[in-house]
């Protein structure tokens, strides 16, 4: 292996105050190979890639890069064009392009100095050209990146990496925003490119993805690394045993016959300020003991369906009901006294005011509860006895439930929140994107409240980019694409995938 090594890390750590976020962390990339990068959030994983992209400069620890001929160098620490010089490319979750233009001069930006008058575009193209007919990672070169698909600009992104000549390349959730369809090509397009040379790190939180794709697996745990295997030696609960330090344990999910409507919207549409924020004529209904799934790609209409249901828009056509009865005008309050509990996409802006304790944060959506408040004066006591109640019963960790929420992780602060929606037995649960950012061991405790909340009566509407997580908890799929909502005929993936693309049912 050391004859093939392009890249070795060695006892990189890095602290941020009190928090350590890398200690003592030592890995290597094998030409030709795809290494995937594991963790929970919080293990580490991004602050190791920025500092080998020389975003972070290291505590202690070195890292080196080989040569064309093979030759392992010392690379400048702190220095992200030194890293591109060696040939590391880095892909984040989030794009970075600019919209306003082409993805022609997207890919060459910054790549040419400044006191050059004029562009060789012939010679740019043709470069990018070359590059897309190797690795098939096709993409229109003249239109306005703000045009694009999401799959496209994916590919933009790792062709502006390509462009650089990039032999290392760092890919942080790739496959976030694609359908299965997009993934599928670009891990078979990044695997022409691996035979040519092309080494990966490759870092997700899908674990049928990480073993379909990978050649090897490197767990970080609390900023540690804690184990590799080979692929082939690996599966899911094995993967899972080494992120989270125990077992998983497995969500069981039991057919159950639907009851009783419990939301209905008939040909509602939303003017939004954008499109993520629009929908179009959208009809539905949620019974009682079903969860239903909305699947679809990132700004299609997500959050102005999530905004209805809360009640912070008003539908600018059509109706809508709870339990059968018409809200002619939803507001938030409006809407928690009709049943609905509502688990926020953005749990730091919309779910909590983290000025106000731990405390009030749990009692905020039912201040006219007589057993909060006597005469419009809270009831200090009972709000703090509940407050420890569900603290323990939701496994709420922080520095403790006086303590302003905004002290809590993102991990506790959704707890918290599960704690308010579920303690209250809604009617309706409105669910959106309640597993982001958490890790393994959270995510299975919040589909299992939410199949108990199922049990006993609930209708949920569970809004998820994950399509994984909705083809598990999920009783029917439906697929928002433009605003528009479509019930799949099937649980299929693929044709799930084909129905997020834009393709007809």
């Amino acid at each position: 292996m050391a004859e093939n090594t392009v890249l070795k890390l060695s006892g990189l750590s890095k602290r941020f105050g009190s928090v350590v976020a890398n200690d003592d962390v030592s890995l290597t990339l094998v030409k030709g190979e795809v290494l995937a990068l594991l963790g929970e959030n919080g293990a580490g994983k991004t602050t190791l890639m920025n500092m080998l992209f020389g975003h972070y400069l290291p505590d202690a620890g070195t890292v080196e890069v080989a040569d064309a001929n093979g030759v392992l160098h010392a690379l400048p620490l702190g220095h992200p064009q030194a890293a591109l010089a060696a040939g590391i490319g880095m892909v984040h979750q989030h794009f970075a392009l600019a919209e306003n233009i082409n993805a022609l001069d997207n890919i060459t930006l910054g790549s040419e100095p400044l006191r050059s008058l004029k562009r060789n575009r012939a010679a740019a193209r043709a470069k990018i050209d070359g590059i897309i007919e190797r690795s098939g990672l096709k993409a229109p070169l003249d239109v306005p990146v703000g045009q694009l698909s999401v799959g496209e600009r994916q590919r933009v992104e790792i062709l502006k990496a390509l462009y650089r000549d990039a032999r290392i390349l760092v890919l942080d959730e790739p496959t976030a925003v694609l359908t299965p369809q997009e993934a599928d090509t670009l891990f078979s397009n990044i695997r022409s490119m691996i035979t040519d040379g092309l080494s990966v790190i490759f870092i997700s939180h899908k674990l049928r993805e990480v073993l379909e794709f990978s050649d090897r697996i490197a767990v970080l745990r609390h900023g540690r690394k804690v184990g590799e295997m080979a692929t082939t030696d690996a599966d899911e609960a094995k993967i899972a045993r080494m992120m989270v330090g125990a077992d998983t344990p497995k969500v069981a999910r039991q057919e159950m016959s639907p009851g009783a409507p419990v939301l209905s919207l008939k040909n509602v549409s939303v003017s939004g300020r954008s499109q993520r924020e629009t929908l179009d004529n959208v009809s539905l209904t949620v019974n009682a003991n079903e969860i239903l799934g909305v699947a679809g790609i990132s700004g299609n209409g997500q959050a102005g369906l999530a905004q209805l249901i809360a009640g912070l828009v008003q539908p600018s056509s059509g109706t809508i009901a709870v339990d059968d009865e018409d809200i002619p005008k939803p507001t938030p309050s409006r809407m928690v006294q009709a049943g609905v509990g509502r688990i926020p996409e953005d749990r730091h802006h919309e779910g909590i005011v983290g000025a106000m304790s731990v405390a009030e944060n749990m009692v905020i959506e039912r201040l006219d509860d007589p057993d909060i408040q006597s005469l419009g004066l809270l009831r200090r006591e009972a709000i703090a006895d509940n407050a420890v109640k569900l603290a323990q019963a939701y496994d709420v960790r922080g520095p403790g439930v006086d303590a302003s929420a905004r002290l809590l992780s993102g991990g506790n602060i959704q707890k918290l929140i599960l704690a308010r929606v579920f303690e209250r037995a809604p009617r309706l649960i409105l669910a959106n994107q309640p597993t982001r950012g958490l890790d393994m061991g959270a995510a299975a405790t919040v589909g299992r409240r939410l199949l108990e909340a199922r049990a006993r009566g609930a209708g949920i509407v569970l809004i998820s980019e994950d399509l994984d997580e909705i083809l598990g908890l999920a009783d029917r799929i439906a697929v928002i694409r433009d605003g528009h909502l479509t019930e799949a005929p099937t649980n299929n993936r693929e044709q799930i995938g084909l129905m997020m693309a834009g393709a007809a049912a």
